[in-house]
């Protein structure tokens, strides 16, 4: 039988604190509780890759470190602040209408997604969201980490102290992690976050308590666009207003003006601050629709109208870290190879992001963000380097990567638009 644990969003205005873990996970998420008040007003939901096959003993083992309620989810109504919920061994995860659901996993199976879990607190949170990665080995958490981070969450990764640093780096290295810090240091933060205020409540100034507007932010966009060339005032107000109280809550900022001040005379804050606000959240084939009409009718036709000799040029603006680019490059090859034809292909990707675009010339993925990608194709177009897999040369060859702002710079009318541009 399915079990559903219900996650209220309008009664439950407090912040869900998600921790997922694997191998060493039980020693860090110890001290992390063991450091950590019992007053924050969170709810914390811990989830560690274990065999389905034995009991798990890790209820009793936490409860032994906090005097806050542990245990384990079980058909629950709602989710409670200052308790600490348990995924059982034996369950897995998956989303249905926004809801969590727990139900028996098949024998032999040892993984809990814990990309499912994070992903869907994005999804019903939204910004009242803390992810956490301790130690742990594989990537599992990338995809879910992004989510929360582009719904305006905040976002830890255990630090070197790790006995199992594969999840933890591989969090770091996605660059979407806020703070990279040991499990007692995560207590402490997330102790300074509840003297803050929650997630939510940190959005609002002093002065007004339905939250600033558009002009409240004026000086920011001013000293961002003087510093680093960009208008921000054209990037979506929800977005942004996210992502400034994520960084106010770092920086303790109670108002604007607080954060104004500090913004003013310190350099690495300004770049914490446009890096924040340039999050990049994308994924290979991320709109199914959209490149199931590339597939099927657009690429087909634009092929067959070429001869062989001809050039495709096609571009695709805000390309981020290149998943739509190869993407695009990977449907493009195998349609040639299916027509028999010689066509030269020519993506053109741009990004204003200098790191991404670097991120993007090389073209190494971790497993985690090649979910989306069949095992055909993963056989057909990627190389495995070490823990990551990496784009076959071919496809890189296809695609050109450069630093573009499109709301600056001249456009390319004469390539054909992606994805990107047509949606």
């Amino acid at each position: 039988m399915v079990k559903t644990v219900k996650i209220k969003k309008k009664e439950n205005p407090f912040p869900i604190v998600a921790i997922g873990a694997s191998a060493g996970g039980l020693e860090a998420m110890s001290e992390l509780l063991k450091n950590l008040s019992v007053t924050t007003g969170m709810a914390y939901i811990y989830v560690q890759h274990l065999s389905p096959d034995h009991k798990s003993y890790l209820t009793s083992i936490l409860s032994k470190v906090t005097k806050m309620k542990v245990q384990e989810i079980d058909n629950m109504e709602l989710i409670k602040p200052n308790n600490v919920y348990v995924i059982p061994p034996n369950a897995g995860i998956k989303v249905t209408d926004g809801h969590i659901k727990l139900f028996p996993r098949s024998k032999g199976t040892s993984a809990i997604s814990i990309d499912v879990l994070f992903s869907s607190l994005a999804l019903t949170h939204k910004s009242n969201v803390i992810g956490i990665i301790l130690s742990g080995y594989a990537s599992d958490g990338i995809v879910g980490l992004k989510a929360i981070k582009e719904a305006g969450g905040i976002t830890f990764a255990q630090d070197d102290s790790a006995q199992a640093s594969s999840m933890p780096k591989s969090a770091i290295a996605s660059g979407v992690v806020d703070y990279v810090l040991s499990p007692k240091q995560i207590a402490q933060e997330l102790s300074l976050i509840s003297k803050n205020g929650t997630l939510k409540n940190i959005t609002k100034t002093k002065k007004e308590d339905t939250g600033y507007t558009k002009s409240d932010m004026g000086n920011l966009f001013e000293l961002l666009n003087q510093e680093k060339g960009i208008d921000f005032s054209y990037y979506k107000m929800p977005t942004i207003k996210r992502r400034l109280a994520s960084r106010m809550s770092k920086t303790n900022s109670k108002t604007i003006a607080d954060y104004e001040k500090l913004l003013l005379n310190d350099k690495t804050e300004q770049g914490l601050l446009y890096n924040d606000l340039l999050v990049n959240v994308t994924s290979f084939f991320r709109d199914a629709e959209t490149f199931k009409y590339l597939k099927t009718t657009l690429l087909p036709r634009i092929i067959k109208n070429n001869k062989e000799g001809d050039t495709i040029r096609i571009w695709v603006p805000a390309c981020s870290s290149g998943q739509e680019a190869y993407s695009i490059a990977m449907l493009i090859t195998e349609l040639q190879e299916k027509y028999s034809t010689k066509i030269n292909v020519k993506i053109f990707a741009t990004d204003i992001s200098e790191n991404k675009i670097h991120e993007a010339r090389v073209g190494e993925y971790t497993a985690a963000e090649l979910k989306p990608i069949s095992k055909q194709y993963l056989n057909r177009f990627f190389v495995k380097r070490g823990e990551s897999f990496q784009i076959i040369k071919e496809l890189r060859d296809i695609c050109v990567f450069a630093i573009h702002n499109i709301l600056r710079d001249p456009l390319f009318p004469e390539w054909i638009l992606s994805a990107a541009g047509i949606c």
